[in-house]
């Protein structure tokens, strides 16, 4: 096969990309790494360099896979800061290193596209080779795959990569008919809880509702940016990834795919938070507010999530990264898997050792967290 090494997605076709991966997961279509890389927030300036590689058969494409050359750790959810820093101690070089994944976004979905009829256990060894011969040319630590689907992970470590494993938080829709028929799962004390928080946020002089597509006007996409960029200034001290074009040109790209729920206050916009949306499932991704309000965070992100869900008929919200709060709320711990590669034999063992143990902590936190969740037990 002839591999060919994108510098931007824009070289590729975005009807062949999208007809390898044949999915309406809103993070991988050509689209959305386009605006990524076109806005300024995933590109070379900023640490994002783009390596997508297209694996071809003759002039047909059989396979494509999101990559990035990067000089950080940031913008990842799958933290490797303590690798980067024992690489430092011994005075080796950690970046740059090669990324397969969605910047600046934990939701797991595709992120290997195939041709029918080309085999996942087929290509795997040959796209590891192919890695580990780039990260060889460009003197890169090695290669992280993160949130793939479970198949992708397996068919990779067959292949001779590894595994690590996280917690992502999920609500799933037990086909539900309305919020008050999921809270009925719940015993009373806990549903009265959720009830009496939507309540309180609901009447204190708030209107809260949902806008998708072009109810999304640009005012809004405006204030979301300004809520986005001092959100991050407030917790981080930077101003975050991404770009004030970005939020413009997303209403206007993907607005078949996006859903915000806001608050306001009088003629006043006081909060809103970010969601994607496919066939299956939601995706909630930003949010921010302009003062502190009890409960607001609960109601935009999850609540209105929730109700968005189960009126689409959604299988799946995924709200975002970490947050043990989302567990009382009926959000499940749920294992993820990251793949990786490293270069160096002997940090490849060390880091291999790591992972076993890590993710024996990870099963266990999961089993324990797990009791935690509110729905009645057999004996409530």
């Amino acid at each position: 096969m002839d591999i060919r090494v994108l510098d931007s997605i824009d070289q590729c076709d975005a009807g062949a990309w999208d007809a390898l991966f044949n999915s309406d997961y809103p993070f991988l279509q050509h689209r959305f790494l386009s605006l990524l890389e076109r806005s300024g927030s995933a590109c070379a300036n900023t640490g994002w360099h783009p390596q997508h590689l297209l694996l071809n058969e003759g002039e047909v494409t059989v396979a494509a896979l999101p990559l990035y050359r990067k000089t950080h750790s940031r913008g990842e959810y799958v933290f490797d800061w303590g690798w980067a820093e024992a690489y430092r101690g011994h005075r080796l070089d950690y970046y740059p290193k090669l990324l397969s994944a969605v910047p600046f976004t934990p939701a797991a979905g595709p992120r290997l596209g195939l041709l029918p009829g080309i085999s996942l256990s087929e290509i795997s060894p040959l796209l590891l080779t192919t890695i580990q011969q780039l990260a060889d040319q460009q003197r890169a630590s090695g290669w992280h795959l993160l949130f793939p689907p479970a198949e992708l992970s397996k068919s990779m470590k067959t292949a001779g990569a590894m595994l690590r494993s996280g917690i992502q938080y999920l609500w799933n829709n037990s086909d539900y008919r309305d919020f008050a028929d999921f809270t009925d799962t719940f015993p009373s004390r806990k549903r009265k809880n959720i009830h009496r928080e939507r309540r309180v946020c609901n009447g204190g002089g708030l209107f809260v509702e949902r806008l998708t597509g072009t109810q999304i006007s640009a005012d809004w996409w405006e204030f979301f940016f300004v809520l986005y960029h001092s959100t991050y200034i407030k917790h981080s001290g930077n101003s975050g990834y991404l770009t004030q074009a970005f939020f413009h040109q997303l209403g206007q790209i993907m607005s078949d795919q996006v859903m915000m729920a806001v608050a306001t206050e009088g003629q006043e916009k006081v909060a809103a938070a970010l969601f994607f949306h496919d066939r299956e499932n939601l995706y909630g991704r930003y949010w921010g507010c302009t003062r502190e309000y009890d409960f607001l965070h609960f109601e935009l992100c999850y609540y209105q999530g929730i109700e968005f869900a189960i009126e689409r008929g959604l299988s799946r919200f995924d709200a975002g990264a970490q947050g043990e709060h989302k567990i009382k709320r009926g959000f499940e711990p749920t294992e993820n898997c990251s793949v990786h590669w490293i270069r160096h034999p002997d940090f490849a063992t060390a880091i291999g050792r790591f992972l076993k143990e890590e993710r024996q902590y990870v099963l266990n936190y999961i089993q324990e967290a797990r009791r935690q969740l509110p729905y009645k037990t057999t004996d409530q």
